[in-house]
């Protein structure tokens, strides 16, 4: 069990107050508060490594050994190796780099397939790439009663012709976990690159891209604690297909091969704080040594964080089932909460998704209205115009909380 008043400790902004009302921050899986250690790491970077790194003199070495750090602590997150991982802007912009590069051999007759339950950055970017390429895209749709993907269809959208399969582990919208280990398999037996988004299950889940099979994966800091930055596993497989984007001058290594212009040193610093972070979780929670490998402790402290958030998930679902009006997008069994992450998107008859929003903004309640970028999901749902209401749960989130919103929402209702 997470000890709650040390994990709240460690995210400074959960003290804050307005006028003396506390903030309540469910607007997690558009970003989550920082923990004090990233902000920590970072401002030690800017002051005592600020310097481009490859140099001999004492700053230099020092942005060194924070990006040789930084490149530990993702392969430790990924499971992988360490010159399979790089770092960028944000998963969006990382997608947007490869995919031309991932593209680059394609050819009319060949076909890539997406998901309708993707957020846009794991969508627009092959959408583009297809049509500059001239190649069809498929899509692989999802159920509307039980909020998974329908991989029975597979063999009928994937083919010897088809070149890159891309799907989300978890969705921001719906919440629902995908058994994206299925979705590579099937692109891996036609030789297809496989590309999966864990910005969503990143916070929540233990990442392993050998057990997904996968050729990339990528995820935001910013969604996990850190600052806002990216990181991303790139398969060797998939490294000696590609032709990268570089400067001449630059090592042909990893990460650089893959990684142009300087580092973020700081955000890279930031990063590492915010996997150190996972992992002390699994400290506070008395299953790992603070000496266990970074690997073993940062599965120990996800294991915490969601045996943590899945009471939090019940709470909520038995509130809100009691909230007249309230249609909830996604799965709400109490025996299928493993299939999904703490993420709700959900509609209160009577009231719009702007106004229930303000509403709670004006109680210091703090969640997003919309369609988060998730176009797919919401055009399936006719959602694109009147949106809906999402809140997100984490391991720095109390029952209390949970409570507090839910009286809310009644109100709001009433």
């Amino acid at each position: 069990m997470l000890p709650m008043d040390q994990v709240r400790a460690a995210f400074p902004a959960l003290a804050l107050t307005d006028d003396g009302v506390a903030r309540l921050y469910l607007d997690a899986p558009a970003g989550t508060q920082v923990a004090g250690r990233v902000v920590d790491a970072m401002g030690h970077a800017m002051i005592a490594a600020c310097a481009n790194n490859g140099g001999l003199f004492r700053t230099s070495v020092a942005a060194d050994s924070i990006a040789d750090a930084a490149v530990a602590a993702a392969a430790a997150m990924f499971n992988c190796a360490d010159d399979e991982v790089i770092f960028g802007l944000n998963t969006t912009s990382l997608f947007f780099q490869m995919a031309p590069l991932i593209a680059a051999n394609w050819q009319a007759g060949d076909n890539i397939l997406l998901t309708r339950m993707d957020h846009d950055a794991n969508v627009s970017p092959w959408l583009q790439a297809a049509q500059a390429r001239g190649v069809e895209v498929r899509f692989l749709e999802w159920d509307r009663e039980t909020f998974a993907l329908k991989l029975e269809t597979l063999p009928d959208l994937i083919n010897a012709r088809t070149r890159a399969v891309a799907v989300g582990h978890a969705s921001n919208f719906l919440g629902t976990v995908n058994d994206v280990a299925a979705v590579c398999a099937a692109a891996r037996a036609v030789g297809a690159v496989s590309i999966v988004d864990a910005v969503q299950s990143a916070p929540h889940l233990a990442l392993d891209v050998g057990a997904v099979g996968c050729d990339v994966m990528a995820a935001s800091a910013y969604k996990f604690f850190g600052p806002h930055f990216a990181i991303m596993y790139i398969s060797r497989r998939l490294q000696a297909m590609i032709q990268p984007l570089k400067v001449r001058p630059s090592a042909d290594v990893m990460p650089t091969r893959l990684m142009p212009g300087t580092p973020n040193i700081e955000a890279m610093a930031g990063t590492t704080a915010a996997i150190e972070h996972l992992a002390w979780l699994g400290e506070a929670a008395g299953t790992v040594h603070a000496g266990a490998p970074l690997r073993q402790r940062l599965v120990a402290g996800l294991a915490a964080a969601q045996a943590h958030e899945t009471e939090l998930m019940r709470r909520f679902l038995t509130g809100i089932a009691a909230v007249p009006g309230v249609t909830l997008h996604g799965i709400a069994n109490a025996n299928r909460l493993h299939e999904r992450v703490a993420t709700f998107t959900f509609e209160i008859a009577g009231r719009s998704a702007d106004a229930i929003a303000a509403d709670l903004a004006g109680r210091n309640i703090f969640v997003w209205n919309g369609y988060y970028y998730a176009w797919e999901p919401a055009g399936v749902l006719g959602l694109r115009d009147r949106g809906a209401v999402r809140v997100g749960f984490t391991h720095y989130n109390t029952l209390d909380e949970v409570d507090v919103l839910i009286g809310a929402l009644a109100d709001i209702a009433a």
